[in-house]
């Protein structure tokens, strides 16, 4: 039962549901027009999340990837590195288009942050569960004030589902989880956003 609890929370609050809620919030938030919010949210999912998720089921289905959510750190490094190229093209689709600037903020925090954690991969599986959920929160608290706070009443059961679930050690969820946060904050403060 803990197991089938656990697996439900990971696969709930995986990191591309998350960023396909965040990026349509803060497109929405950004912007004065319907339309401007729905252009950044499509175009931003297309470059972002879809090509990424593509490519994790394309890899599952090829053997290549023990599972969506549930595999070894070795198997991650031809995502990190697509998820990479990716993050540097949207900070630059994003800037070249005139995105609103909390959009622009946002991708060059995602960017910063996919080349911090694919680093720190080539050695040791740091949680991209729980840096997904912490920087989003973070994000949420930093445009939202108290109401974005309450998104962080999702990280325990992140964390608790990522160890039961054996893929990361309580060392990994709170890295993740600090490391993201930190990126988020330090990004987010430089921008003039805090």
């Amino acid at each position: 039962m803990k197991y089938k609890v656990a697996s439900f929370i990971s696969i709930i609050f995986n990191p591309f549901l998350l960023g396909g809620l965040i990026i349509p919030l803060l497109s929405f938030h950004s912007t004065g027009e319907i339309t401007e919010a729905l252009k950044w949210t499509a175009i931003s999912i297309a470059i972002s999340i879809v090509p990424v998720l593509g490519l994790i089921i394309f890899m599952v289905r090829q053997k290549r990837l023990s599972g969506m959510f549930d595999n070894p750190r070795q198997q991650r490094y031809l995502i990190y590195i697509l998820s990479s190229l990716l993050a540097g093209l949207s900070v630059i689709v994003v800037r070249a288009g005139h995105a609103p600037h909390l959009l622009q903020t946002a991708f060059l925090t995602g960017f910063v942050a996919i080349i911090i954690f694919m680093t720190i991969n080539f050695f040791w599986k740091i949680s991209l569960h729980t840096a997904f959920i912490s920087a989003s929160a973070t994000v949420l608290t930093i445009i939202y004030g108290v109401w974005g706070a309450f998104a962080f009443l999702g990280l325990p059961a992140v964390a608790w589902s990522r160890i039961e679930l054996n893929q990361h050690t309580p060392g990994q969820v709170l890295a993740g989880m600090f490391c993201a946060a930190a990126i988020t904050v330090g990004i987010f403060w430089k921008a003039g956003y805090i």
